[in-house]
């Protein structure tokens, strides 16, 4: 029987957040926005909903007089995501 996979990250944009999240310490909002190659609105929407659940921390500051916004994955988050990928392998029988 297979595990469910989870769908908070099964949409496409918050696992490819969460995959960046996993290799670096941190990452600031306009690296995960050109490297995913979002929207802005989406993008902000999306990373709401992974710190809602607890699976990333959003910090909030300005450089100058400019905001930067930065994430980084928490253990909630990088155990949730490691489960999904033991579950993917299931699935595609790895």
């Amino acid at each position: 029987m297979f595990k469910e996979l989870n769908p908070l990250l099964h949409s496409q944009l918050r696992l490819a957040v969460m995959s960046i999240l996993m290799n670096v310490d941190e990452a600031d909002f306009v690296y995960i926005k050109n490297t995913t190659n979002s929207t802005a609105g989406n993008l902000s929407v999306q990373i709401e909903k992974l710190s809602a659940a607890g699976y990333i921390e959003v910090t909030k500051k300005f450089e100058g007089r400019k905001p930067k916004t930065s994430c980084r994955s928490t253990q909630l988050g990088q155990r949730e995501f490691a489960a999904y990928v033991e579950a993917l392998k299931q699935y595609i029988g790895i």
